[in-house]
């Protein structure tokens, strides 16, 4: 959730977060930390870290905005009602989740109470359906890998 509020203030959003409005901010936001418009090392170095900021942030929110979630829930139901919880990993309210089918989103806000009843649940999928994989916001951190 912290880096939800930060990527946030960054680009001076509040509430829903809109492709177009973000994409807008960050075209300026791109333009007035580009390196290249420094000469002083010291200021070319603060630029290079900012912009890798705004490029992180911007990739960040717009795989949360609720038009990102909308184009894929076809394909995001389809991972938690047909595919098994092949690994998982919980740090500071975050729980990462490996579906069996390779596909890898993370969930922001779950304490560490709702990650032990999770995790020792009868059936991980059947409690992560019902208290976890639509309450959170949550977002594809990795897709899936294709064989050939």
């Amino acid at each position: 959730m912290k880096r939800i509020k930060e990527y946030k203030k960054l680009f001076e959003v509040e509430g829903p977060i809109e492709l177009k409005d973000l994409k807008k901010k960050y075209r300026g936001l791109v333009k007035e930390w580009h390196p290249d418009k420094f000469q002083d090392q010291e200021e070319k170095d603060l630029a290079e870290e900012k912009s890798t900021q705004i490029i992180d942030g911007y990739h960040f929110l717009v795989s949360i905005a609720p038009e990102t979630k909308e184009a894929n829930l076809e394909a995001y139901k389809k991972t938690i009602t047909e595919f098994q919880v092949a690994d998982w990993h919980h740090k500071s309210m975050l729980l990462e989740v490996t579906f069996t089918d390779g596909n890898k989103y993370e969930y922001f806000g779950v304490n560490k109470i709702l990650f032990g009843k999770f995790i020792n649940a009868k059936s991980m999928n059947n409690f992560g359906k019902r208290n976890i994989f639509n309450k959170f916001i949550y977002r594809k951190s990795m897709k899936a890998s294709v064989t050939v």
